[in-house]
């Protein structure tokens, strides 16, 4: 979700950027205008530093910026791509979205809240279009300074600035990972072959058997809507996936209702059995997902995915669900299970990407593609100056847009030497052993795991002093702390205290559930039913709510501290996970 502005640079005549300024200048250069870029602009902009940004197409938005082909290399969203996460939970913390605007959007009506965003706040004037970055090399004196090289090109001239800090904010979706040599006989394949990052919509397949490889939620999207207008589609799964529906019980957005601190901490004090059980039971009483072939293969790493029409598609025959594949004919596909489909006309690897960073030295660029390398998956352990931050660069259980807004205001706020973290021979030491680890099979790898929302963002809020403490506000503003503790997780909540607080944070929270609503409200249905009174909702509520509190109370303790420490392998904070 993040934007590109690096390419390969041939080596020409430099000349200066931008004037020198004095040390006093706090200069940052941001790469990629996307998601992470905006945010990461603006968070500059808040701590008083001189932002200048490089993108390399012509607009803002990164990947959610659509277009009808993909010759420039850049990865973007496909025509009918419809957001996964509701719009309170994937905004900015300081910026909600229109009322009006519905809570799940078509990728058109995201990119124009990005330029809202970006116009808004005034941060088109920090971002140099059709810009590429060639190079970023430490300067000569970076052991004192930290500043970087910065090499970029414009219309085919070569420029050189020095900046005091970078952030790089290219996202993950950069080189589709094309696994071609992992399917035998896929070169005697005589169909055609496309990455999902070649899709853009439905055209050109009318009438056509396809096969889609993976079941991501892109995977997923693609195969739903070419089972409008293809004779038939194949889905081809390893591991198969739980399957998510964007609404819960009631009509809610589901993100909504399970991203809760009260659920989050309740599900820190369960066994991993108990939740294990919760969340399966739970995922197959909406779906039995066995019967549609989607239930996760034995010994796999449980995935989720977020998909209202996959298993109708299925129920009505447009969409097979198929084992792995285990060889290609000229015309064929033989999967693990015997069984072998034939006339295939085009095969679609949703098979993911790869990022890199080719724009910096060794070995730094090694070590940045390590996640075990990144404190807290932002800073790479290897400098002793903390002036490169990794901006966007995590899966999260959740919006990436909330995380990586936190990164860049946790990023700033290092590079003033307001926040501290610790010295790069601990962090290297520290890495290196885990890894070693990892290597013996003494521990898991979960470098690559997908992040718990609340977890990771309490975390970065609590490095820069922004994390709401629940006791507090309790007592001095109970109705908002019931919002807070009991009510979804929504990004405003970490504009209510700290550095970047905002004034507007508490009525956002508040009025959270009123911009829900307002869309879906274009009718009303005289002598609807009322809501529910609140005696009747603190019937329902009250048992649960009682307990959430009473676990509340006995978190502070050292019986619980102690008890809590012990327990071994904690699950997602939610009871239902959303990925």
């Amino acid at each position: 979700m993040t934007g590109g502005s690096f390419q390969s640079c041939h080596k020409k005549k430099l000349s200066p950027a931008f004037p020198q300024q004095s040390t006093m200048a706090r200069r940052v250069a941001v790469i990629g205008a996307g998601v992470s870029g905006l945010s990461s602009i603006k968070c500059c902009l808040d701590e008083d530093l001189e932002p200048t940004c490089f993108e390399r197409s012509n607009d803002i938005g990164g990947l959610w910026k659509f277009t009808e082909t993909s010759k420039d290399g850049m990865t973007r969203v496909y025509r009918s791509l419809v957001t996964n996460v509701c719009k309170e939970m994937s905004c900015y913390s300081d910026f909600p979205f229109q009322e009006d605007y519905p809570n799940f959007m078509h990728q058109g009506k995201f990119w124009d809240y990005l330029k809202e965003f970006a116009e808004h706040f005034d941060l088109l004037k920090y971002i140099r279009f059709r810009t590429t970055v060639c190079s970023i090399t430490k300067h000569p004196d970076f052991s004192e300074t930290g500043q970087w090289d910065v090499v970029t090109e414009t219309e085919g001239k070569q420029e050189r600035a020095v900046f005091d800090a970078v952030m790089v904010c290219t996202g993950h979706y950069l080189n589709p990972h094309l696994p071609l040599e992992s399917f035998p006989g896929i070169h005697k394949f005589k169909g055609q072959i496309l990455h999902s990052q070649e899709y853009k919509s439905p055209e050109g397949f009318q009438g056509k058997r396809v096969l889609v490889i993976g079941l991501g939620n892109t995977a997923g999207d693609v195969a739903v809507e070419l089972s409008r207008t293809a004779a038939q589609v194949l889905l081809s799964t390893r591991t198969g996936a739980w399957v998510l529906h964007r609404s819960s019980a009631g009509g809610y957005p589901l993100t909504m209702v399970i991203t809760r601190r009260c659920l989050n901490f309740t599900a820190q004090v369960l066994p991993s059995c108990v939740l294990n059980w919760i969340q399966e039971r739970q995922m197959n009483k909406r779906l039995n997902h066995e019967n549609y072939g989607l239930s996760i293969t034995k010994g796999k790493k449980s995935k989720f995915i977020v998909n209202d029409e996959l298993p109708t598609c299925i129920l009505c025959g447009t969409v097979t669900m198929k084992t792995s594949l285990k060889e290609f004919t000229e015309t064929s596909a033989l999967f693990e299970d015997g069984t072998v489909e034939e006339n295939i006309d085009i095969v679609i690897f949703a098979t993911g990407y790869t990022f890199s960073f080719p724009f910096l030295e060794e070995p730094l660029k090694s070590l940045c593609t390590k996640k075990i390398f990144l404190y807290k998956q932002v800073f790479p352990s290897n400098l002793e100056r903390t002036t490169l931050a990794i901006i966007g660069l995590i899966s999260l259980k959740g919006s990436i847009l909330a995380g990586t807004e936190l990164q860049a205001r946790w990023a700033t706020r290092v590079f003033k030497g307001l926040c501290k973290i610790p010295p790069s021979q601990k962090l290297m030491a520290e890495a290196t052993e885990k890894e070693q680890l990892i290597e013996r099979g003494v521990m898991k790898d979960t470098s690559e795991d997908k992040l718990e929302f609340i977890l990771y963002l309490d975390d970065l809020a609590a490095c820069i002093g922004a994390k709401p403490s629940i006791p507090l506000l309790f007592l001095k503003d109970p109705r908002l702390a019931w919002e807070v503790f009991f009510g979804p997780c929504t990004p405003y909540q970490y504009r209510l205290v700290g550095p970047g607080k905002w004034v507007g944070a508490r009525n956002a929270i508040l009025t959270q559930w009123d911009r829900t609503l307002k869309p879906l409200k274009t009718r009303i249905v005289p002598n609807s039913t009322k809501p529910t009174s609140m005696s009747r909702y603190l019937k329902v509520w009250g048992a649960p709510i009682l307990l959430a509190s009473l676990l509340l109370i006995c978190k502070s303790s050292f019986f619980f501290k102690s008890v809590r420490d012990n327990l071994q392998d904690r699950i997602s904070p939610y009871l239902i996970s959303i990925w």
